[in-house]
């Protein structure tokens, strides 16, 4: 046997020739001239120390030696020919995978609706939202495990991260009938220390923004209840177990239709806003960038 072919161009042509069995069709799918081919396949030959094709009244066939080569060859070929075909549908759109990262409110309330468009005009790429709270998205996304997150506001500032502000919120302090006294009525903020509280469990934005906003109050308040969702809040508030602190989105349809209402006070609870977080340390793939784009 000679020497290892370094050169793959020998291997194209080869495959071609093996897969027309003539040099002339091979030539004519790779846009060279005869010539070109049959020096190629002589060089292979050479290089290989072995006869890969034998002449036959039409064209060429290979050797059993040939045979043996084009099985691995034509494996290998097509599938760099697959690879040039995926990367191709992938800078078209047409195929890929965008990871997100999103808290429930970030969700319900900003990301559906781009999600939505997104699929409607690439359904090729498919798009995996992992759910969990600001905390862990941004941990995510310092992992490269995601390629970009959207969250709430307050969340510690990483040196790496980049944050785009896209849409403001507010939170809010609702109740239902049980607690009318309190309606229409400009409240301190001391009075939430007397009153059954339902706020979100665990480490979350809101609850970490609430907090913060009541203790430079001077108010420190100890929840009744403390549940996994806001939406759970929400059905808590409606069945009059206490007074929900929620993000307004949560509780719109149920303050407009009169079943809950907004507790007023002295002091106003500053607004919050979603963010689009990136890390610029991770390359993006041009699906996350046409989705980032869209945001």
């Amino acid at each position: 046997m000679g020497k290892a072919v370094n050169n793959l161009e020998y291997y194209k042509v080869f495959y071609h020739v093996a897969r027309a069995g003539s040099l002339t069709v091979a030539a004519g799918e790779l846009n060279i001239s005869q010539p070109a081919v049959s020096q190629s396949v002589k060089q292979l030959e050479t290089a290989l120390g072995v006869r890969l094709f034998a002449r036959a009244s039409k064209g060429v066939h290979l050797t059993a030696e040939g045979e043996l080569l084009y099985g691995y060859v034509a494996r290998g070929y097509e599938q760099i020919l697959l690879g040039e075909r995926k990367l191709e549908q992938m800078m078209n759109l047409e195929l890929g995978e965008i990871h997100i990262g999103a808290s429930d409110m970030t969700l319900q309330f900003y990301l559906l609706p781009y999600l939505e468009q997104f699929h409607e005009k690439y359904p090729g790429i498919k798009v995996v939202v992992s759910n969990a709270p600001t905390p862990e998205t941004l941990a995510n996304l310092e992992k490269g495990k995601i390629d970009f997150g959207v969250v709430s506001t307050p969340f510690e500032e990483r040196g790496t991260l980049e944050a785009v502000v896209v849409r403001e919120i507010e939170d809010v302090f609702v109740a239902g009938r049980k607690f009318i006294q309190y309606k229409n009525r400009m409240l301190d903020l001391q009075e939430l220390e007397k009153m059954p509280i339902i706020c979100l469990e665990g480490i979350t934005s809101t609850g970490s923004y609430i907090d913060s906003f009541l203790q430079s109050n001077q108010v420190m308040i100890r929840p009744e209840f403390e549940l996994a969702t806001s939406d759970m809040i929400v059905q808590f508030a409606l069945r009059n177990l206490g007074v929900g602190c929620v993000v307004r989105d949560f509780a719109r349809q149920y303050l407009e239709d009169g079943r809950l209402f907004e507790l007023r006070f002295n002091r106003i609870i500053p607004g919050r806003h979603f963010c689009v977080v990136t890390n610029p340390r991770n390359p993006l793939s041009v699906a996350a960038k046409n989705m980032l784009d869209l945001l």
